[in-house]
């Protein structure tokens, strides 16, 4: 299941302090293996139901960076969308994601800086009430200026 707010471009010059896009996203077993083979992570904690039983987890987890794509998908897709260039990324990886959790990526502006076309975002990611990741970005956004 995938849950998209529109896609598209907000240039730095209709960006405001507040305004917020998310997208949900069910995470399958599918999306866990073709993470793996992008990334080459095979730790059998994504992968071996016997070997997560064992772990703290207590049970098989997708990877974190899987679910900070999603928010890499916000950004680059919706706000501020097409053209947008990623300057830097802080996460904080609070409870695991599993196999057919339903999870919530959204970003929110916290800062503007017109000068250098610089945007600031709140980055969370969610599974129902729990927060699983959260962060800050800083990006280059586009500009009519430069089109």
């Amino acid at each position: 299941m995938l849950d998209n707010m529109p896609r598209g471009t907000i240039c730095i010059e209709d960006i405001e302090i507040g305004m917020s896009r998310h997208l949900t996203k069910t995470v399958t077993d599918r999306d866990i293996e073709l993470f793996s083979e992008v990334s080459t992570d095979r730790n059998p904690v994504h992968h071996d139901d016997r070997y997560a039983q064992d772990t703290i987890f207590e049970g098989r987890i997708a990877h974190g960076m899987l679910t900070a794509g999603l928010i890499s998908a916000v950004i680059g897709e919706q706000l501020p969308g097409h053209g947008t260039v990623y300057l830097g990324q802080s996460l904080r990886f609070l409870a695991p994601v599993r196999p057919g959790d339903s999870v919530r990526a959204e970003v929110t502006v916290t800062g503007i800086d017109h000068s250098k076309r610089r945007v600031t975002l709140e980055t969370l990611a969610s599974v129902g009430k729990t927060m699983v990741l959260k962060g800050e970005a800083l990006v280059l956004a586009p500009s009519r200026k430069f089109d």
